[in-house]
């Protein structure tokens, strides 16, 4: 019986209409299967509930003293994203929803002591230890990014994920795409959260992208027309630059492309690496398709607001092909140590048990590490070849081949579309009303497992950057009524 009632509640889950349906039968499945005991059990093999336990403890003794100073010297002693391994996802496999208390529990405590170390009298601690603190803390404890695969037609899932994290506030500030995926990346970061509701509807997607793709026959240039697609992008995007961008919604919006020829990398087009670029030509370029779509000039806005070519003596062309999540980069350039995946593209379902990063047992981690094996030797192939070809467009296209082999598919929290026939034909056909609403929907509904673990992950980051916000808010008013400077913070 409980069996039964366990697949029912599995069976509402999967086709829950709201979240809210969805947490109820997560709630009451944990319940039924024995899932809340274990959770309230501190011990696990999983991860050092001793450490995490003896942390919580000194953090809350801190407190009921009234010591912000101390509670400063325990968080810069050892805070960090995964202590103790509190976000293995083998903890999560236990429940459908919710972890260990113990964690939630230490997490609640960091957030507090935060809120402590922010209130204290400044008689105690100074403005200025204060927001050194949390620059240093935000700094080293780093931040969250989502990164938008490519996947064609199939990318258009990725709507319905960023509508179910911007519903729920879970929306990183710093949004990578590639691909198909740069088109929601640029609708992300050029719209405030507000006016994304109204862009992020499958009428909405369906208005522009519905004819996306239109045969124009075998040419140089590519076997599809490009104008609808341009269009569609310059009614989103116009002539906005990423700095622009930046400017209007303080979201760090990237947009991967990759070169059209030898001797080049791909390039993430930001607003730290190409603040003037103009974002719908960058689109354009990610969404170009080699063979499909022709390779395209970028543009950039000048100092007279005029629209001159970008890097005028390259092409550029999709950007999964060689960065289609490019966390290092992301990583180095905005401090991001997590991701959130959402990941659409076919080529990742090759790679997808090899990034699974809690394999266990003798069968799983064989075949993980046979995975590897394989993934080496066909780059060590892939190498010889490209060395031993002179032919041009025959060396290029190795070179690309390796580059696709030569990536990371998945994050740290990675959200899949199901593995259907329809699904698969999304890829290579234009979208209807229809099929729009069914990817949205998977969407969210492919979210919705992930949004307590993406709030427990996310939650300490978050308060850190609200916080040194804050600060240095205040640290640009007194600076301006003292001297007359105004501070721009990033």
């Amino acid at each position: 019986m409980a069996n039964k009632q366990l697949l029912e509640l599995e069976n509402v889950m999967e086709t829950a209409e709201s979240y809210e349906e969805f947490k109820d039968a997560a709630i009451a499945h944990d319940e039924l299967s024995g899932a809340e005991e274990w959770k309230a059990k501190d011990a696990c093999k999983d991860y050092d509930y001793r450490a995490i336990r003896k942390r919580a403890q000194r953090l809350k003794e801190a407190k009921a003293r009234g010591d912000a100073a101390d509670l400063m010297y325990i968080l810069q002693e050892g805070l960090h994203g995964n202590l103790g391994n509190i976000s293995a996802s083998s903890i999560k496999s236990q429940t459908k929803i919710g972890t260990k208390h113990l964690i939630e529990d230490f997490i609640k405590e960091v957030c507090e002591s935060l809120d402590f170390i922010y209130q204290a009298n400044e008689n105690e601690v100074d403005f200025y230890e204060k927001l050194s603190f949390f620059d240093e803390t935000t700094h080293a404890f780093g931040r969250s990014c989502l990164m938008l695969s490519g996947g064609a037609g199939l990318g258009f899932f990725h709507g319905g994920v960023v509508k179910s994290l911007v519903e729920h506030d879970l929306l990183p500030d710093v949004i990578s795409g590639a691909s198909a995926g740069s088109i929601i990346a640029a609708l992300v970061g050029t719209r405030t959260n507000e006016e994304l509701k109204g862009f992020l509807t499958p009428e909405a997607i369906f208005e522009r992208f519905s004819e996306w793709r239109i045969w124009k026959g075998f040419s140089n240039n590519g076997l599809l027309d490009s104008t609808n697609l341009e269009n569609a992008l310059i009614e989103l995007f116009d002539i906005m630059t990423f700095e622009e961008a930046y400017e209007r919604t303080g979201k760090h919006i990237t947009v991967t492309v990759s070169p059209a020829d030898l001797h080049q990398h791909s390039r993430l087009l930001n607003a730290k690496t190409s603040p003037h670029a103009v974002i719908s030509q960058a689109v354009r370029a990610s969404c170009a398709i080699p063979i499909l779509f022709s390779a395209v000039q970028l543009k950039a806005k000048n100092q007279a607001g005029e629209i001159i070519p970008y890097i005028p003596s390259r092409r550029f062309a999709d950007g999964s092909i060689m960065a289609d999540l490019p966390f290092k980069r992301l990583a180095r350039l905005y401090g991001v140590n997590h991701s959130i995946v959402s990941q659409t593209n076919p080529i990742s379902t090759l790679f997808q048990a090899r990034d699974k990063r809690d394999t266990t047992g003798i069968l799983g981690l064989s075949i993980r590490h046979i995975a590897n094996l394989a993934k080496i030797n066909s780059i060590y192939a892939f190498d010889i070849l490209e060395s031993t070809i002179s032919h041009r467009a025959t060396k290029l296209g190795i070179h690309k081949v390796r580059s696709v082999i030569d990536q990371q598919y998945m994050g740290d929290i990675n959200i899949l579309p199901d593995a259907t026939v329809d699904n698969f034909m999304q890829i290579i056909s234009n979208p209807s009303k229809q099929s729009l609403t069914e990817l949205f929907k998977q969407g969210e509904r492919a979210t919705w497992p992930q949004i307590d673990q993406i709030k427990r992950n996310t939650l300490i980051s978050k308060t850190l950057q609200h916080y040194l916000k804050s600060l240095k808010q205040r640290e640009a008013y007194i600076l301006g009524n003292n001297n007359g400077l105004r501070l721009v913070s990033n």
